[in-house]
């Protein structure tokens, strides 16, 4: 069996979500040094497409130029950490103009994240500290899951999504490709957020949430469509047929141009609640 290789990796961004994922690669550096094993990657900088970044360091982390050079960096695995509530969309937007093959894209699970045997993870996913995903579920590639979400038996998260900080999904929910789900909401169990819809922090999502649209309170309602980027990625992903990409859901495969600033960052079809005792399906 052969030792395991450690391998570049770069960071595409150099705002807050990066900066989080920076430091969570120490911590798996860290965790495999305690365990007497190589660093599976090292860092090798940031990539940011503003250019009065270029040449700085953050966190003691070099900005080594726009995130173009993704290219001449063959060798190195790569992780997009860009977007905010203002607009979610640009990982997405990124991703597909970097035209990288999935095998370049490193998934970031946090040492103390907690993934069950029976749930996957996507490439280009970063699970923050504290994330736990308890049973049979799925999450896709490039989705942004924050510190202490709870994703729990059978969820599905599309594509491009963004779980915020505290998040909790009850069994069966599923996200849509690039939906933002904001820090510290509630989601019913069997609920279907839908693609590139926003919901704000701390809302209790007890209905489905249509796809781009923005949903907030307690209970959540709707509070107005979502932004034009939002919308701009819906309208172009309802011209892919169904089924041609890759997300857990099925979702069509995003097709781009946006820059890699270092901002902090489905519809899947919607899921049928069943009927429920004490919270499980009924058989």
């Amino acid at each position: 069996m052969s030792a395991p290789v450690t391998s570049d990796l770069l960071i595409v961004g150099a705002g807050g979500f990066a900066r989080e994922t920076a430091q969570a690669v120490r911590d798996v550096a860290a965790a495999d040094a305690a365990r007497g094993r190589p660093a599976r990657w090292r860092l090798a900088g940031h990539l940011d497409d503003d250019p009065a970044l270029h040449g700085r360091e953050v966190d003691g982390v070099p900005v080594r130029g726009g995130s173009e050079l993704v290219h001449e960096l063959s060798a190195a695995r790569v992780v997009v950490c860009v977007g905010s509530p203002r607009d979610y969309a640009v990982r997405a937007r990124l991703v597909r103009r970097l035209g990288l093959p999935p095998e370049r894209y490193a998934t970031v699970v946090h040492p103390t994240a907690a993934v069950s045997g029976s749930s996957s993870v996507g490439p280009g996913s970063v699970l923050l500290a504290h994330s736990a995903l308890t049973a049979g579920v799925r999450v896709g590639s490039h989705v942004a899951v924050m510190p202490q979400v709870v994703l729990t038996h059978d969820g599905e998260v599309s594509d491009f999504a963004t779980l915020a900080s505290g998040v909790r999904l009850g069994g069966g929910v599923r996200v849509g490709r690039g939906a933002y789900v904001g820090a510290g909401a509630l989601v019913r169990e069997y609920t279907a957020i839908g693609a590139w819809s926003l919901t704000g922090m701390g809302s209790t999502v007890l209905a489905d949430v249509p796809a781009g649209e923005v949903w907030a309170g307690s209970p959540a309602r709707l509070l107005r469509p979502a932004g034009a980027a939002a919308l701009a990625e819906l309208a172009r992903e309802a011209s892919v047929p169904r089924g041609a990409g890759c997300g857990p859901a099925g979702d069509a495969p995003v097709a781009a141009g946006a820059p890699a600033h270092g901002t902090k960052d489905g519809t899947g079809p919607r899921a049928r609640r069943p009927q429920t005792r004490m919270g499980s399906p009924v058989a």
